[in-house]
């Protein structure tokens, strides 16, 4: 449940957990601007920076977010991107949200653009994304010395907010304050509205150099203070990271989903990318399937796989919505999952907070709508959909900093080094396939080569992504043991006056159906074998473990017609009724007509569509460097299995994260889960 708000004759919000008002009657605005942005030296501080990082300890209403994101989008010296990191114990609702900070006309729109993602907060981790991903809003909801003590942060600024000690003394403590410090580097400014005593002193024995300042009315006094331990600080950072880098040059091995999304998220910071592809264009391999369905996974204990596919899921419906049109490219319609094994899925109380902002039990209403009876097992996905991968391909290709470049097949990767300008070259300097050559050592700069069969160099970068799926083993180590997993879909146009699938919505649970989708290009040209401006509907897939052979012979792919079919009949059986005859023409010994009907049409010809995936053994993706001692500069993104729409787009922020020592976009667990060192 939300956290319930008083409001108080004069129009202030009021807690009554903590018995105190949001902020003072004079309004917040004040204290956002002059404690809290001024008090950390903003703007100027991040003035002509690649990211800055602040965090806050109380998001409260969000005033003082606002007000930063409003001084960045006016300051033409801004930084590339803003990481602003919040904690919040107790969420306030939407409506408050709203009411809190549409009173502020000169906010009010920036209001509306934070009421809009302002949902689904469960206890953890949620990126929220605003001016197309350069200002990312990450809330820690939960205790704020937990939170922060459970992720890695590292930020430039502390806006350190919340009830006043008297009542909310834990976010004031020197437990909390120390966790606060844990995440600063040495010169972050720190600014607050209290002057107690014990705050000051805490402060103070965790490495801030404090100074009273003049305050804002109605406070005569504010707080100022620097992180400048006389010790030297532990690193915040739990794991060893590879040393952030800075915005340069970067090759990404892989045209589909993972490599899109990784080249974007680069390119967003500033990155100029090379794709390399074996393929003509991009999305040629398992990307390039019709049509897909993205949604959360559920299971009752809120397994790793469930929360990162709610990380997932909020990141692809953020981004698509940037870059793709409603009902022509995707569409965040919700998505049936018929539980075919009888088992709830979600947990219990699940719809009694956030959760049902998620998922919750279908209704009666939306069983009849799927033609499943009312006892049905099944969950409604509010935040799920359809996509046409190639197109979400097409439009992260699309932005500035990336340069695709086709029919150049990566045969083999090689470290080579560079002296600096006007240096001679140190004599051991060497080409090596391993990167162990001492580059700090002797000052020369390292540099990846990507080279094709006969050895030719196809690109050179500092770094390197191999975001290849299926493709991406030989030039992984040895020891990732990556199993190939080749899929096939059965799908068809529907005809000109014919109705689609008698449901109105994408069903997932034992396969997954896309009842209809426009199956056409950008221009209105077919693709495939569908007619401009035709529909069709897709259904599948198949999983056929360690094959890799394409195209399928004819023989497998009428086994994946009859596995298909199968799954829709256990799926949907209203649909695969008024399927059955198109079926019929491609499965032996399968769907027959009913002989005493009569025709209205001729059945749609079902075709075939089939590529090769890639999964980890533990069915989750791999991001992270592939290995920081013998392969510097090499990062792997891929092995999204069946999951590419749901969690692609999230593993190529995640990535980036950790290549540019930005905040994390997800719970540090869960990016440990997927890190390359668990292999």
């Amino acid at each position: 449940m939300s956290e319930p708000v008083d409001w108080l004759p004069d129009g202030t919000p009021y807690s009554p957990r903590f018995g105190d008002r949001y902020h003072s009657e004079k309004g917040g605005l004040d204290q956002a601007r002059h404690v809290f942005l001024h008090g950390c030296g903003l703007p100027a501080a991040w003035a002509g920076q690649p990211l800055w990082r602040i965090l806050e300890t109380g998001f409260g209403f969000g005033l003082n977010f606002l007000v930063t994101w409003a001084a960045w989008r006016a300051d033409p010296a801004r930084p590339t991107l803003l990481h602003f990191v919040s904690t919040e114990a107790w969420p306030v609702s939407p409506a408050d949200l709203l009411r809190a900070t549409t009173s502020h006309p000169e906010l009010a729109p920036l209001a509306q653009e934070l009421h809009r993602q302002w949902w689904g907060l469960l206890p953890g981790v949620h990126r929220l994304r605003f001016d197309e991903g350069r200002v990312l809003l990450t809330l820690y909801v939960g205790d704020t010395q937990t939170v922060l003590r459970q992720q890695n942060l590292t930020v430039d600024a502390v806006y350190l907010d919340g009830f006043s000690p008297q009542l909310n003394p834990g976010i004031w403590d020197l437990h909390t304050l120390k966790a606060v410090a844990r995440c600063c580097r040495r010169g972050t400014r720190l600014a607050t509205w209290t002057i107690a005593r014990a705050v000051r002193d805490a402060l103070a024995q965790c490495g801030f150099e404090v100074t009273r300042v003049p305050g804002v009315p109605p406070k005569r006094d504010n707080l100022h203070a620097v992180y400048d331990p006389r010790w030297e600080p532990r690193t915040s950072r739990q794991d060893a990271e590879p040393a952030p880098q800075p915005p340069g040059r970067c090759i990404v091995v892989g045209g589909g989903l993972a490599g899109a999304a990784t080249a974007a998220s680069l390119a967003r910071r500033g990155w100029q990318v090379q794709v390399l592809d074996q393929a003509d264009a991009p999305a040629a391999g398992a990307s390039g399937l019709p049509a897909g369905v993205f949604a959360p996974h559920v299971s009752p204990d809120d397994s790793v796989l469930s929360r990162l596919s709610r990380s997932g899921v909020r990141t692809t419906l953020q981004q698509a919505g940037w870059l793709l049109r409603d009902g022509v490219d995707w569409s965040p319609c919700g998505v049936l999952e018929h539980r075919t094994d009888g088992t709830p899925g979600l947990g219990a109380g699940w719809a009694d907070g956030a959760g049902a902002d998620w998922s919750e039990a279908a209704t009666a209403l939306t069983l009849q709508a799927a033609g499943l009876p009312p006892d049905t097992t099944a969950c409604w996905h509010r935040q799920g959909g359809w996509v046409r991968p190639p197109r979400l391909v097409a439009a992260l290709m699309a932005q500035p900093g990336i340069e695709w470049r086709g029919q150049c097949a990566v045969a083999q990767l090689r470290c080579v080094e560079h002296a600096p300008a006007g240096a001679p070259p140190p004599e051991h300097a060497r080409s090596r396939t391993d990167g162990t050559a001492g580059a700090a050592a002797t000052g020369t700069s390292r540099q990846w080569q990507a080279l094709d069969a006969d050895g030719r160099v196809l690109a050179q970068a500092p770094v390197v992504v191999v975001a290849a799926g299926s493709g991406s083993p030989h030039l992984l180590p040895a020891h990732w043991q990556l199993q190939p997993v080749r899929g096939q879909v059965s799908w068809a146009a529907i005809a000109e006056g014919a109705a689609p699938p008698p449901v109105p919505f994408p069903v997932n649970g034992h396969g997954n159906l896309v009842p209809r989708f426009p199956a056409c290009d950008d221009n209105g040209n077919p693709e495939s074998a569908g007619k401009a401006h035709s529909t069709a509907w897709v259904m599948g897939s198949t999983f056929e473990r360690d094959v890799t052979a394409l195209p399928p012979s004819p023989a497998d792919r009428q086994a994946a017609h009859a596995a298909n079919w199968a799954k829709l009949q256990a799926l949907l059986p209203t649909v695969a009724e008024q399927l059955a005859p198109a079926f019929a023409n491609v499965v032996p010994s399968g769907p027959q007509p009913d002989a005493t009907a009569i025709p209205t049409q001729a059945p749609a010809a079902i075709q075939c569509w089939a590529a090769v995936r890639c999964t980890a053994a533990d069915r989750l993706p791999i991001v992270g460097p592939v290995d920081q001692a013998s392969l510097p500069g090499v990062w792997a993104c891929t092995a999204m299995g069946a999951r590419g729409l749901t969690l692609a787009l999230l593993c190529a922020e995640l990535l980036v994260a950790r290549l540019q020592g930005e905040p994390l976009p997800l719970d540090a667990k869960l990016a440990r889960a997927l890190d390359s060192e668990r292999l």
